[in-house]
């Protein structure tokens, strides 16, 4: 009867210590955000880890790991140890860096099918702005005045292969346009240059644009969404303009590819219930960023086309040396 006894409650510790080990999370999570504090995709993150904080019951610490354009804390997001507790959160442009490095044939920093979805946080489209007291009233203005001066004209953007750059060329390509790149360090030195008369347009998000259209600083052309933007009612998509133009700049949370299912399932629905919670949501809405959020399985199908579309427009940009 004792070893009966003793038997039992050997089991039944087992039962409970293996337990504990599968529960997730069981201490903090680290989520490395690949920028500096302060920009956007920091913004998006700061705000959504206390959110999902009372959901996991651990501590989601933001770590900052800029460099290199954002690929030196995606790549240290992808080799991480894959158990869940370290996830990422990146912007569209975690498909751009792969595709330039194959452009300058270097190593890649990573590659995407090392990382797995969790969760798409939110989209927006980004508009074509030029200066009010500028000669053109729309798209059609602009567009003919471009061709009568092919290569004259000039655009800024927030850096090479960027996600201001990269809808530029879209919208080139597509109305056969050329004109000259003026790369900067960010979209808010992009729109500085635009104001300060460096540069005929420029393109930008429309929680930052809207300020200066509303000022009368700035007159909005176009935008890339499907449909038009809540703060811009009056700019017309370039759709409706007759261009099959579609981008949006978004940012989304992952981890790891060889993450246990069992994990994903917990990140997932926490990310799922934060992107819900009242304080994220307000502050998402202080920022004017409508949150668009996908599980997983459709993050992935929304990645894949995104991925393939700048793929190409990557390619038809061709490799471009940054000027020291």
């Amino acid at each position: 009867m004792i070893k009966k006894s003793l038997l039992a409650a050997s089991l039944l510790a087992f039962t409970a210590a293996a337990f504990a080990q599968e529960q997730f999370p069981s201490r903090p999570i680290s989520m490395i955000v690949p920028y500096p504090p302060g920009g956007f995709v920091d913004f998006t993150a700061r705000p959504l880890a206390p959110a999902m904080e009372k959901f996991l019951k651990q501590p989601v610490v933001i770590a900052n790991r800029p460099g290199a354009t954002g690929a030196v804390g995606i790549a240290a997001a992808a080799n991480a140890k894959p158990d869940g507790y370290t996830v990422l959160m990146a912007a569209s442009s975690i498909s751009v860096i792969p595709e330039a490095d194959k452009l300058f044939d270097r190593k890649p920093a990573y590659t995407l099918d090392q990382l797995a979805p969790i969760a798409l946080i939110w989209t927006d489209p980004v508009y074509l702005v030029v200066r009010s007291e500028s000669p053109w009233k729309s798209i059609k203005d602009l567009v003919a005045d471009a061709r009568q001066r092919q290569g004259q004209m000039s655009f800024s953007s927030s850096g090479i292969y960027g996600a201001l750059h990269i809808p530029t060329e879209m919208f080139l390509q597509a109305a056969k346009l050329k004109m000259r790149h003026v790369p900067t360090n960010g979209g808010g030195p992009a729109i500085t240059a635009l104001l300060g008369g460096h540069v005929d347009m420029t393109t930008g998000g429309p929680a930052a644009l809207s300020v200066q259209i509303k000022a009368g600083k700035l007159r909005g052309l176009a935008g890339w969404g499907s449909k038009r933007h809540e703060l811009l009612p009056d700019v017309p998509t370039l759709m409706e303009l007759g261009y099959n133009i579609e981008y949006y700049v978004w940012v989304g949370l992952f981890a790891p590819s060889a993450t246990p299912d069992a994990s994903m399932k917990v990140l997932r629905d926490a990310a799922r219930k934060a992107v819900e919670d009242p304080d994220y949501k307000a502050a998402m809405a202080k920022l004017s960023t409508p949150i668009h959020y996908l599980d997983a399985p459709e993050f992935q199908k929304f990645w894949d086309r995104d991925a393939k579309l700048l793929a190409e427009v990557m390619k038809v940009i061709g490799r471009v040396e940054e000027k020291k």
